[in-house]
């Protein structure tokens, strides 16, 4: 059986934004158009509906974009359970009341018994204090939380994860 990839808004948007001049953004918009065409197929890819709720704000081009990338996937419902694991997450004080949107990610994903969480928000998810917290958090409550990473932590066996690698 293959893993639950759940697919959150920052990814997509870095997916489908236009190519940046910022050389550190630049290197995560490639990672991800990588782990799209080399990867993705390994998994079964998900999202929910607020990262359709969040793909479809901004800029009318790009939130049509967003869209079609994620059109196909399965997307999640927000649950009442997930507005209250939501709720319990925020209430950990281990993410600020304005990342309400990151815990519904999160929510959803624990709910969905996602494998990983595929995110560039390394403010409020990929973020290795505020896991450790809510990993303690969700041990405690009978949780289990999916792997919060980054494309570039889930290439795995792909041509690209040896690629320009130096020999130690």
């Amino acid at each position: 059986m293959r893993e639950i990839v759940y697919i959150e808004t920052s990814f997509v948007s870095l997916l489908v934004a236009d190519p940046s001049r910022d050389l550190s953004i630049a290197g995560n918009q490639q990672v991800t158009r990588d782990w799209w065409q080399l990867r993705r197929e390994s998994f079964v890819c998900v999202t929910s509906d607020e990262t359709l709720r969040e793909a479809s704000l901004g800029n009318e081009r790009q939130a049509h974009l967003r869209l079609e990338k994620l059109a196909g996937m399965a997307a999640l419902p927000i649950s009442t359970a997930a507005v209250e694991l939501a709720a319990q997450f925020l209430a950990t004080g281990s993410l600020p009341p304005a990342a309400r949107a990151d815990a519904v990610h999160l929510a959803v994903a624990t709910l969905a018994e996602a494998d990983y969480l595929l995110t560039w928000n390394c403010r409020h998810l990929a973020n290795a204090q505020i896991l450790r917290r809510l990993e303690r958090e969700a041990a405690r409550r009978g949780w289990v939380l999916p792997n919060v990473c980054t494309p570039l932590e889930l290439m795995g066996d792909s041509p690209y994860e040896n690629e320009n690698r130096p020999d130690f």
